[in-house]
């Protein structure tokens, strides 16, 4: 009750001309880049859109994300590799999906692990237990407990970025019916990353040492 008359004179301060819609058309990076750090690990992330490549949002790519982080990407970076953990993330609204490393010895290594994602993801038949303790790992994390400050963040961004509760619930049901074929389809859409953008921010000698190796595919900017 205390609330509601504030919020009344907020809405009616607030601006009810028309706006005009701005188009926002963010500047990609044409090269690979190096930001060279003083350092002894680094950190390596790749990327690639998407749908640029035709993929069509669906819910397995969660329950494929969820099942490589653990199954794969830890296993490589982290337990072989030695780096301190590595990650994948995908982003419905834009489409991007990102592989990330930390605290990483290697470097090139860690590029040949990403592209190789697809033929391992590919390559696995999950059991049936499997895939239900991935999907259960994904829809624990569809509604988390949230704060009110959470909650309204939360609200605003769905309305910005125009997340229906219908398209959310889609999303919910394709991942709890998600099956090792369409895993094998996620893998397919993966393929489109191989050509995605590179950035490592390291060692001077490791990204020296990579572009020796490769043809100075890195763009180097030193940092510190």
């Amino acid at each position: 009750d205390k609330f509601q008359p504030k919020l009344e004179t907020f809405i009616r301060a607030m601006p009810t001309n028309g706006a005009q819609k701005a188009v926002w058309t963010p500047a990609h990076p044409s090269v690979h880049e190096g930001l060279s750090i003083p350092a002894q690990v680094n950190y390596v992330g790749k990327a690639g859109n998407l749908y640029d490549a035709g993929f069509e949002m669906h819910g397995a790519i969660h329950v494929a994300i969820n099942y490589l982080r653990i199954e794969y990407l830890l296993n490589r970076i982290r337990i072989q590799g030695g780096a301190y953990g590595a990650f994948a993330s995908f982003d419905p609204s834009s489409g991007i999906f990102g592989y990330g490393s930390y605290r990483d010895p290697n470097l090139l290594r860690t590029l040949d692990v990403y592209d190789a994602t697809a033929d391992f993801l590919r390559g696995q038949t999950l059991s049936d237990d499997e895939l239900t303790k991935n999907i259960i790992g994904v829809i624990g994390d569809f509604d988390p407990y949230l704060l009110p400050d959470a909650k309204g963040y939360v609200s605003l961004n769905r309305y910005l970025v125009n997340i229906s509760d219908e398209q959310r619930q889609k999303t919910r049901d394709q991942v709890l019916s998600t099956t090792n074929a369409d895993l094998k389809k996620i893998a397919d859409a993966l393929e489109a990353v191989k050509k995605g953008r590179i950035v490592v921010l390291g060692s001077k000698d490791a990204i020296a040492k990579a572009n020796a190796e490769r043809g100075n595919f890195l763009h180097v900017t030193p940092i510190l």
